[in-house]
């Protein structure tokens, strides 16, 4: 907090705003450090891509904020310190830019994900369920014992998505694989994280996936164990060489981008904007050593076949964790079933609560 406060101060005397009191400032917020090496870290690389793309634009950024009110304030204290344009990148800040949008009209409000939209409030999405399908592909290539592992922060939609993704690719390599979920509680909690990949390679687990927003803890560990990682938002291959598959990440840089233009240009107008491996909003990780040329190869196919809308990997058939049909042959998963996701596909092993 007291960070915060020396951070507002700043602020509040203009001294984020370079000098400049016309440049157009553009705020961003993290739900978590900026230096995560996960989700944070990803959006940071879009503000910094943001940054160098438009010539006397200013951005301010907030780490650690969490989805409470605080966020309304942090959002408030930019906009009086001239930001125009704000980026709530975290799942739980959207209710809280829509009340405040109502206060400031002429401010635009980008928010990470949800399904609410005002006459000033957008959201933007980059859907990394077909990277996370892919990479559950590489999982279900190099598992010995049919057992995978996923360790996820809370249950909403964008990480079931994930979990049910991964397993799904998984299983197109191994019929038979299934994917025991743990859930940790927090975005960023490197101890339960840490204890929860022990755990899981002590119960037989042998590739593990994860969504939460300290990567490097679970790869690491998984490293150390002899184990394999599947990563999400960040490659962090390079921190655990061995273990590392492969991995979903974000480039959130080129889309910000665009929406700010629009933003400028007076083009916008607010909606659900989504982004995919196809326009390059995800990309799927260089494969690890672990990963056969074989595999790779099959990987490499399939997702050609998905940029080519031949796979489609939201669609039936398709059956949920207690046997019963999601989707029937030939049917597509519409937006709303999709972004409000809230079951787990056969084989995953676990709850969500």
């Amino acid at each position: 907090m007291r960070s915060l406060r020396r951070l507002f101060a700043a602020m509040a005397a203009g001294l984020l705003l370079g000098g400049n009191a016309h440049a157009q400032t553009i705020g961003f917020i993290y739900v978590g450090p900026e230096k995560d090496y996960g989700y944070n870290t990803s959006h940071d690389l879009g503000r910094q891509f943001v940054a160098s793309q438009f010539k006397g634009v200013k951005t301010l950024h907030v780490e650690n904020v969490p989805e409470t009110a605080e966020v309304e304030r942090v959002m408030e204290r930019m906009v009086r310190s001239g930001a125009t344009i704000i980026f709530a990148t975290s799942y739980g800040y959207l209710d809280y830019a829509i009340a405040l949008g109502k206060k400031y009209p002429k401010v635009a409000f980008l928010h990470a994900g949800g399904l609410k939209t005002s006459s000033n409030v957008g959201t933007y999405w980059a859907n990394s369920d077909d990277a996370m399908y892919l990479a559950g592909m590489a999982a279900g290539s190099v598992t010995r014992s049919g057992r995978l592992g996923f360790i996820a922060a809370f249950p909403i939609p964008q990480v079931i998505r994930s979990i049910n993704a991964f397993t799904l690719g998984a299983q197109a390599m191994n019929p038979k694989a299934t994917t025991t979920v743990v859930w940790t509680g927090g975005w960023l909690q490197p101890a339960k994280e840490a204890e929860a990949t022990n755990s899981l390679i002590d119960s037989g687990v042998d590739v593990i996936g994860e969504q939460v927003d300290s990567p490097i803890t679970i790869a690491q560990t998984a490293e150390k164990r002899g184990a394999y990682v599947v990563g999400k938002d960040v490659n962090v291959a390079r921190f655990a060489p061995k273990a590392y598959l492969t991995g979903a990440s974000w480039n959130w840089g080129p889309m910000m981008a665009r929406l700010v233009t629009e933003i400028k240009n007076g083009t916008w107008k607010p909606s659900h904007v989504r982004g995919d491996m196809k326009d390059g909003s995800v990309v799927l990780d260089p494969f690890g050593p672990a990963v056969p040329k074989a595999a790779q190869q099959t990987i490499l196919e399939r997702k050609q076949a998905i940029l080519d809308g031949k796979f489609v990997v939201w669609a039936g058939p398709m059956t949920g964790q207690d046997g019963k049909a999601l989707l029937a042959a030939g049917k597509p998963m519409d937006m709303e079933m999709l972004e409000s996701m809230d079951f787990f596909v056969r084989g995953v092993v676990g709850s969500i609560k």
